[in-house]
């Protein structure tokens, strides 16, 4: 099974901040191309978070980080929100 990458709304929106900033945005585009869309087991590449977001996986690309939900019945990564390391987990 190899998954797909969908970027939430708020995640598009995550983007579009960062991209203002630097070329950032084009680096975590890359990597998620990379390393994400077509994998075959999106767990080897980032750590499952815990309590109250356990059910959600973060994906470190440089001080960015990627929070996402893997949807395992339907074979996508869905993307939830990106954001500077001090941010994204508020």
């Amino acid at each position: 099974m190899m998954y797909g990458v969908q970027l939430s709304d708020t995640a598009r929106k995550d983007l579009k901040k960062i991209d203002n900033i630097a070329i950032s945005a084009k680096i975590i585009m890359a990597w998620l191309r990379k390393n994400l869309e077509g994998c075959y087991d999106p767990r080897q590449h980032g750590k499952a978070l815990r309590y109250d977001r356990r059910n959600e996986w973060c994906y470190r690309v440089g001080t960015y980080r990627l929070i996402a939900d893997i949807q395992d019945n339907i074979v996508t990564i869905d993307i939830i929100s990106i954001g500077h390391r001090r941010e994204v987990y508020k």
